[in-house]
């Protein structure tokens, strides 16, 4: 796959299990966190509150939705259930998810501010894994960790 060349080919299967397992993780702590705010909190009193919460949650949701659907198609090309030509399509790319105002976020719950700050820092995380895996070999920095192990399995 063009996309993963210059990663390693577990390398990479391991970075989609972990990425995959801890959004999964995420997903289901936001469903049982917004379900439940949702009917209790200051939120339910203030209408401006409640829809300001209401579209956060939304927020955190199409992040983790969007994480996921790349995941998925990830693991999907390891299985060779895509070709290297489909990855390329822009429908398996990771979609656009909106950031959160930080002086809106300020005024939720600390659990709310967590589990919004958190889909953010996941999703540039994957984000920044899916430009890496986009650039050419040649074009990646190079890495003095790799080069070290490169030295030690040629003198063994």
């Amino acid at each position: 796959m063009k996309l993963a060349a210059s990663l390693d080919q577990g390398l990479h299967r391991r970075l989609v299990d972990g990425l995959y397992v801890e959004a999964m993780i995420m997903a289901d702590e936001a469903r049982a966190y917004f379900d439940i705010r949702e009917t209790s909190g200051p939120e339910a009193d203030d209408p401006l509150r409640r829809v300001a919460f209401a579209c956060e949650s939304l927020k955190v949701t199409t992040r983790l939705m969007h994480i996921i659907a790349w995941l998925l198609s990830q693991r999907a090309w390891q299985r060779g259930e895509l070709n290297d030509a489909e990855m390329l399509d822009e429908k398996y790319r990771l979609g656009h998810a909106a950031t959160t105002d930080p002086a809106l976020s300020a005024n939720f719950p600390f659990a709310a501010r967590a589990l919004i700050e958190a889909s953010q820092d996941l999703y540039e995380r994957v984000a920044r894994l899916q430009d890496r895996m986009a650039r050419p070999r040649a074009q990646a920095e190079p890495n003095p960790a790799r080069a070290l192990m490169d030295r030690l399995n040629a003198a063994f």
